[in-house]
């Protein structure tokens, strides 16, 4: 089967980007003969103008002269919809199967909210896909709101596990955050829970490892008087952030809203100590108590109490961290991630 493949830019910060390099070089590609168009690159808004263009000049051109057997959008919330609109429906007046894998997650703000208008669009286009494809069961719930439950598909995210010894040099009184530094992950949160953190282990550091509104979250540390026991790496890939995977004992993730965040499944597949939140698909991954710490948005109390707890207890934090791991290992695998997938092209097709 030819598969084309709307996707970001390699070089990309973020979730879905991370999600797609791993399909480069895998078993998909040997399955099935993948062109990738690049419709996305981090830069000004000038720059991701004229790489949009691209990508629906490269599309175009592949619908003329290699006419794909389906369309596989990745997708997400706000601007991305509007970018990856021309794709689905130029497929969609072909014939062309469009399987739309959605990684957004701020529906309320997207759908729920939003004008009449706007509304009937989104309806519009997602009526035009083949199958639809979300992270979780949560999120399969508030698309059927558009689409029937039928077009859609779950297909968590996946983790590409570490090799034995997966935590050397690991600093159990280490706290790490992986992430964009900004309100929706909860950086603005973290000031607070890090300063009851200290109060009971004031040999604790913390790394918050991204980028976004770097200066602000910064700010709201030295207000607290805690800029001395947290860095800022700034947007970390590739060898270093897997060495701060291995070498960090626990991961903090006070998000607020979320699809299924490669960041939580990483820090699993390293067999971390998670202090995280229960939203999105976050729940399908971490069971409370066991392999991790599930708590609400916003209860700062709660999350300083997890984090301490794992910091001095350092077998809780091994056992919750092992556990974690098995889960990765046997439910979100790459190789468990594209069966699922595969099996999603076939329904697609068999619809032509």
């Amino acid at each position: 089967m030819h598969v084309c493949m709307i996707v970001p830019n390699e070089a990309v910060k973020g979730g879905i980007a991370s999600v797609v390099n791993g399909y480069r070089g895998s078993v998909l590609e040997r399955h099935h003969r993948v062109t990738y168009i690049e419709s996305y690159q981090d830069g000004s808004k000038w720059d991701k103008l004229k790489k949009a263009m691209k990508g629906y000049a490269a599309f175009r051109g592949l619908l003329g002269k290699d006419r794909p057997d389906l369309v596989h959008v990745h997708s997400s919330f706000g601007p991305s919809f509007y970018r990856k609109m021309p794709f689905i429906l130029w497929s969609a007046s072909r014939k062309i199967p469009v399987v739309n894998h959605i990684h957004g997650a701020e529906f309320d703000t997207f759908y729920g909210n939003a004008s009449e208008a706007k509304q009937k669009l989104v309806r519009k286009v997602y009526g035009r896909c083949t199958r639809l494809v979300v992270l979780s069961e949560e999120w399969a719930a508030r698309l059927q709101q558009i689409v029937p439950r039928g077009k859609i598909d779950i297909l968590e995210n996946y983790c590409r596990i570490p090799e034995e010894p997966f935590d050397t040099g690991r600093d159990k009184k280490q706290v790490l955050f992986l992430g964009e530094l900004g309100e929706r992950k909860g950086c603005f949160d973290i000031p607070a829970v890090w300063e009851r953190v200290k109060e009971k282990c004031p040999s604790a550091s913390l790394v918050m490892a991204g980028d976004g509104e770097m200066a602000r979250v910064r700010e709201a540390f030295s207000q607290r008087g805690l800029a001395k026991d947290v860095s800022f790496p700034g947007w970390v890939r590739g060898e270093e952030k897997e060495r701060l995977l291995r070498e960090s004992g626990i991961f903090l993730f006070p998000s607020y809203h979320e699809g299924m965040p490669m960041a939580v499944l990483e820090a699993m597949g390293y067999g971390m100590g998670i202090v995280t939140t229960a939203v999105g698909g976050i729940p399908q991954l971490i069971a409370h108590g066991q392999s991790g710490f599930l708590e609400t948005p916003g209860d700062l109390g709660a999350m300083a109490e997890d984090v301490s707890a794992l910091i001095q207890d350092e077998a809780l934090c091994c056992s919750m961290g092992a556990l974690a791991r098995q889960t990765v290992e046997e439910k979100y695998s790459l190789k468990i991630h594209l069966q699922k997938l595969e099996e999603i092209y076939r329904k697609a097709c068999l619809k032509k």
